[in-house]
């Protein structure tokens, strides 16, 4: 079947891989494009394996504040170079990962791996990321923290994205 420029946009629009890798997944399926998402999935997923063991020191702080307050949650996922960390796929990662783990009340790494998001496993979804940014990501740690009664809860993140405290007042 012959693939079109088309067919491959249309691929790496709806997956975020690279565009050789778009191709070579549909001549492999002959243009089937979910038999094409699937094949890429399980290529993503043997790459962050092979990354899984690749230091990661770099990365990102992220603090998240409930309107009311009442709640807020500081992130720090970390990429191997700083570069990735200034990537807008890392930093919609790091955002939406803080979001998650805010909204769901998760307070644990292993809790989070096995939390949904987006329909999928975390754990997945955080291995697609590596896939799709190319070096290994690593949600190092993260904490909740609630206000009382009367209380209020606060955070402050620094221009750099690498230092930010939460704080609570009663």
């Amino acid at each position: 079947m012959e693939i079109s420029a088309q067919m491959v946009k249309e691929l790496r629009e709806s997956t975020g891989a690279g565009m050789m890798d778009c191709k070579k997944a549909l001549v492999e399926t002959d243009g089937d494009m979910d038999k094409a998402v699937d094949l890429l999935r399980e290529k993503g997923l043997g790459k962050a394996a092979k990354k899984a063991d690749r230091l990661a020191s770099e990365g990102l702080v992220s603090v998240e504040v409930s309107a009311d307050h009442k709640i807020a949650t500081i992130s720090e996922i970390n990429s191997e170079t700083d570069f990735v960390a200034k990537n807008q796929n890392f930093i919609n990662l790091v955002k939406n990962t803080t979001l998650h783990i805010q909204t769901k009340g998760i307070s644990s790494v292993e809790e989070l791996n096995s939390s949904v998001i987006n329909g999928v496993k975390f754990d997945e979804h955080l291995k697609s990321q590596i896939a799709t940014i190319g070096e290994n990501l690593v949600v190092r740690r993260f904490e909740t923290i609630k206000a009382g009664a009367n209380g209020v809860v606060n955070g402050y993140l620094h221009s750099n994205g690498r230092v930010g405290v939460i704080i609570a007042a009663a």
